[in-house]
């Protein structure tokens, strides 16, 4: 694999400071807690469904003892009392607590080791939730190997699960390793998830539990057929980004969008909510090993791919840190960035390839996501196809993990199965006529594509020092990453956010932390 000659000792000072400001992040991470991590807590114990509101009984629960003023010490205690006072599974608890037959308040009523060791129990049937996940999936890729890096990502996005379905076989017949069911719009701003298969979405389909295990049958009789692993990818992200990784444990999911800073930027999500909501998701994909994808290359459609590249870099490190905090290991970390530099930009080509290298080089075992064009992307589908094709070529030159497949027709419309199907043809071509062409080469010391790596990182790590003294969400405020704006206390969600108390319990939370 080629290296760009890129000094060691700065890369590990980059890191460093990158440890250090997501260690700042954690200390007020850990005193706080919010009603999407207790929510996931109570998915985790076994609580599903929905009362005769249409409203999941996870949020019921959580709303029952905030409306009683007790949510600072947490769900999990009042819940493992309601079970032993009901002597039901967790269910079957819920269901009474929602129709007002058993009450959360009424700890007191057994001792301190009664309510310990059913929460321990209730702990660790959750933690059993997500290691029977990965063995799963171990031995499906046992029978069904993963293909060679870069793996090729396509998108469905139909708002019909069943339909999403069809589009999923035919992306894997041709080709595809993982296919990612895009949300529906604004999911991510909903502060529940979705109860059932849903047939209806815009933009998208709804990212549900039902949902999941529908796509994942679907691609489990796939990967048979075509005698390798096709992974299916979702989106843990927004108000509900901790639910959503507990729900993808359950049935089995490979991956998940995932990021630290994509919803406070993008979607106007408390930062707060974020960070708290994002450590919990992660601790459940590093015990799942679910595999995460960040959503750095969406800096570069609001700010320029040229001048603003530092900041992809600096908050690659973020993730990476912060991810490391969460116990995710270097093959979990699928760190995003973007080939979205404008095309009439004298050697544009080269600017890729730096940047593309420059990431290989700060993370050489993680399956980078390398996403395509779209910013630049023109209605004139033969230009399109063209922009694709490079991308294709940078992707296989600098040994990405996971390639995010460009579409002729992304300027048009939502892509046609045909139009997926020549997208992934040009694929399967570049990969295979160029799969060792990086291996033959390496790049001139003083040559365009090093200098323009080091001044990347150069800026990178000024970014950092800057984020490490101000704070990373003083630096967020001051529109440091994507040229977006937002405030501490702004944003949506901020009322779920809570300080924990001193009789706070979560002992999922614990067990995935290495505490007892």
């Amino acid at each position: 694999m080629p290296q760009i000659p890129i000094n060691t000792q700065q890369i590990t000072k980059s890191k460093q400071l990158a440890k250090e400001i997501a260690d700042q992040v954690q200390l007020f991470i850990n005193d706080h807690a919010s009603v999407s991590v207790e929510r996931s807590v109570l998915r985790l114990y076994g609580v599903d469904g929905i009362d005769h509101n249409d409203t999941p009984l996870p949020n019921r629960l959580v709303e029952i003892l905030q409306q009683q003023g007790d949510l600072n010490g947490g769900i999990s205690r009042p819940f493992a009392s309601a079970m032993l006072k009901s002597g039901l599974n967790a269910q079957q608890t819920a269901e009474q607590v929602e129709q007002g037959q058993l009450k959360l308040d009424n700890i007191a009523n057994f001792s301190s080791i009664e309510l310990d060791n059913r929460e321990q129990a209730l702990a660790l049937e959750a933690i059993k939730v997500m290691d029977r996940s990965n063995a799963r999936k171990h031995a499906k890729i046992a029978k069904n190997p993963l293909p060679p890096q870069p793996w090729r990502y396509l998108i469905v996005a139909t708002g019909n699960i069943y339909e999403d379905c069809t589009q999923a076989e035919s992306a894997a017949y041709s080709g595809a390793d993982m296919i990612a069911v895009i949300r529906s719009t604004a999911q991510s701003l909903i502060d529940y998830v979705p109860y059932g298969p849903t047939t209806e979405g815009f933009g998208g389909t709804y990212a549900t539990q039902a949902n999941f295990r529908i796509m994942r049958d679907t691609l489990d009789k796939a990967s048979i057929e075509q005698g390798r692993h096709i992974r299916l990818v979702n989106y843990a992200s927004g108000l509900c980004m901790a639910e959503i990784a507990a729900c993808a444990a359950f049935e089995d999911l490979d991956v998940l969008l995932n990021d630290s800073m994509y919803g406070i930027l993008f979607r106007d999500i408390n930062m707060q909510r974020t960070f708290i909501d994002q450590h919990f998701s992660r601790l459940i994909c590093a015990r799942a090993k679910i595999l995460i994808n960040t959503g750095e290359d969406n800096y570069l459609t609001t700010a320029d791919a040229v001048d603003n590249a530092h900041t992809v870099t600096a908050s690659q490190l973020i993730n990476e840190a912060m991810a490391k905090n969460a116990g995710l290991t270097d093959d979990l970390l699928g760190l995003g960035h973007a080939f979205e530099i404008n095309p009439e930009i004298e050697n544009a080509f080269l600017y890729e390839l730096a940047h593309a290298e420059l990431a290989r080089a700060l993370f050489p075992d993680a399956p980078l996501k390398y996403m395509p064009p779209t910013k630049y992307k023109s209605t004139d589908i033969f230009y399109s196809h063209c922009m694709d094709t490079l991308f294709n070529m940078a992707s296989v030159m600098t040994h990405q993990g996971i390639h995010l497949t460009g579409i002729l027709t992304e300027a048009l419309h939502t892509p046609l199965m045909q139009d997926r199907y020549k997208s992934i043809s040009s694929v399967n071509y570049v990969f295979n006529a160029a799969r060792g062409l990086g291996d033959e080469l390496e790049y001139k010391q003083n040559g365009f594509i090093v200098k323009r790596a080091q001044q990347v990182l150069d800026e990178a790590e000024a970014l950092l020092e800057r984020t490490k003294l101000d704070g990373l969400m003083q630096t967020i405020e001051q529109g440091a990453f994507g040229d977006i704006k937002r405030p501490m206390e702004g944003g949506k969600g901020l009322e779920g956010v809570f300080e924990k108390g001193v009789n706070y319990t979560n002992p999922v939370m614990d067990l995935l932390e290495g505490r007892s």
